[in-house]
């Protein structure tokens, strides 16, 4: 399975994953680039879907169905984990609630499509106002091998890891991750989520001592991760 990135608006990103000659378009705002690649690489998009359906995400949709024959995904309809086939190979989509209850990831290989519920350098606003199944869901993601490459839903990378800096100032990593940033193309692995977005490091000592600092509870997991949404 095959991943090309469409940078549109200001900051969005959106996708299509391919296998030979079917594709799926995500969060597709990009429609005239993502409609010039599939007919250079002569890739019948087969599909259109969203990782949630904020307006940023869907705003390509109707364009996109209007010009190709693609049958649409409702992500308002995933409530569990739903297979679809591109030629001989498989996408998953797994309901991730927490940046919106209908949120989810697309999961190809060794990539995911995250879109507004981890993004490179941080996480999604918890819109929807259930912040334990938002961590849930970000330990889904987190417990998949350290070697999976994460496309999120915006570039929000330098302004992320200044957060991050703040909180461990004495994180290498995170200078590593800034100096590897590349505007035209925004990706990470998991591995290096876990060793520089704080969001997720909620087990890191670090992170745990910066918390106790600020007298916030961190006996859990859960509460360490909630501490950590409440202050940055």
């Amino acid at each position: 399975m095959e991943i090309k990135q469409f940078k549109y608006s200001t900051d969005n990103l959106g996708y299509l994953i391919y296998s030979k000659r079917e594709g799926a378009a995500i969060d597709a705002g990009a429609v005239k680039d993502i409609l010039e690649f599939a007919e250079t690489n002569h890739i019948n998009i087969r599909y259109v879907t969203n990782t949630h359906s904020h307006y940023d995400h869907i705003s390509g949709n109707d364009m996109l169905l209007k010009k190709t024959s693609a049958r649409f995904i409702d992500c308002r309809q995933i409530k569990s984990d739903k297979n679809i086939s591109l030629g001989a190979e498989v996408f998953k989509i797994i309901h991730c609630p927490g940046h919106t209850e209908d949120s989810v990831i697309f999961k190809a290989d060794n990539f995911l499509v995250t879109g507004d519920t981890l993004f490179n350098g941080t996480v999604g606003n918890c819109f929807s106002g259930d912040l334990k199944a938002f961590f849930r869901s970000l330990k889904r993601i987190i417990a998949l091998p350290e070697e999976t490459v994460i496309y999120g839903g915006h570039d929000y990378v330098l302004e992320s890891m200044k957060i991050a800096k703040t909180i461990e100032k004495n994180n290498n990593n995170i200078d590593d991750y800034v100096k590897k940033y590349n505007p035209d193309f925004i990706v990470s692995t998991l591995d290096e989520e876990l060793k520089t977005n704080p969001y997720i490091r909620f087990n890191a000592p670090a992170i745990i001592k910066n918390l106790e600092e600020k007298n916030m509870p961190v006996t859990t997991e859960f509460a360490r991760f909630k501490s950590i949404m409440e202050i940055y």
